[in-house]
């Protein structure tokens, strides 16, 4: 993630002649679905009371029901040797079961400002694991970006009170964000490198789509949640839970993986700060959760212009 001169020779050609407009596309609808993600999350956890494992649970079954009879046939099973697929998924796993929980414990603008960190872990893991060079910037734009996100923190968001009003919740939820967002920056990482294994796209979202269904499920069943909750939600909720399957657990989730395999980690990344536009416009439409004071714009723009330069920098030769 360093220079262009580190990628992979495929990657550099790319670069050379330019980017596909129809894969910046898809990068970009994806992340517009990821910023919905915490929005989504929150609401049928907190509004809809869905149980959180069972959220993840029945909604990977029901996208992986209508993945699967498209893909199946088509692969050579082959692919389950791969090491880089197994740790790609157990790094799934972390991601979302903490990715879900944080939203039900704190605002989901607080979990995207998390989450809009991961390109710069991205650059400070593959320094630590790759010994790759560390890129240009990237401690000032780390300091920058959370001053920001200090800024935004600073008001009334959603009812809380003035200056950095976390609850213990906040807290629990911005620590569970703080993990799903390193289980992020190791997933961009692993993805690029199912390259190396021949591994197809269709294979690392069916491994993943399987691998949550179960695990989240058998979670679900050891804590003993009430999936008859599923059956007292109104028309609104399952809308909600269907924009939720649809747009974020199939749609982002296979979007995400073709971008990545197709241009690379620093090249998605370098539109990620458009998921906390998605995440303010969401949250302030379905949850009422919205900036108030003009210091919360601020650190909004400060973390938007921060993550954005420094990932356009960093696609520099």
């Amino acid at each position: 993630m360093s220079k262009a001169t580190s990628y992979p020779p495929a990657r550099a050609e790319r670069q050379s002649k330019g980017v596909p407009l129809a894969w910046m596309v898809v990068a970009l609808l994806s992340h517009t679905a990821w910023g919905a993600y915490p929005v989504f999350a929150r609401y049928l956890q907190t509004v809809s009371q869905i149980p959180s494992m069972a959220l993840l649970s029945l909604g990977n079954l029901i996208a992986l029901a209508a993945f699967a009879p498209f893909v199946v046939r088509r692969l050579d099973m082959g692919f389950l040797r791969s090491r880089a697929l197994w740790g790609f998924t157990l790094v799934v796993v972390v991601r979302a079961v903490t990715n879900v929980l944080s939203a039900r414990f704190t605002l989901a603008i607080y979990v995207q400002l998390v989450t809009l960190m991961t390109p710069l872990v991205v650059a400070l893991l593959s320094a630590a694991l790759f010994r790759e060079r560390l890129p240009p910037y990237t401690w000032p734009a780390l300091g920058v970006s959370l001053l920001g996100s200090l800024l935004m923190m600073s008001g009334d968001i959603g009812g809380h009170a003035l200056g950095l009003a976390l609850t213990g919740e906040d807290l629990l939820g911005i620590g569970l964000a703080t993990v799903s967002m390193l289980s992020l920056a190791l997933y961009m990482i692993l993805v690029p490198r199912t390259v190396k294994d021949a591994v197809p796209g269709e294979a690392v979202l069916l491994m993943q789509l399987v691998t949550l269904t179960v695990t989240t499920g058998a979670i679900s069943l050891l804590a003993g949640e009430d999936w008859g909750r599923y059956l007292q939600l109104a028309p609104s909720d399952w809308g909600v839970y269907l924009a939720f399957v649809i747009f974020v657990l199939l749609g982002a989730n296979l979007g995400q993986v073709t971008a990545l395999r197709h241009l690379g980690a620093p090249l998605v990344s370098s539109t990620m700060a458009w998921r906390l536009v998605a995440t303010l416009t969401m949250a302030a439409l379905l949850l009422g959760e919205r900036l108030t004071s003009p210091w919360q714009a601020l650190g909004a723009l400060v973390v938007l212009v921060t993550i954005t330069a420094y990932l356009q920098r960093q696609r520099r030769p």
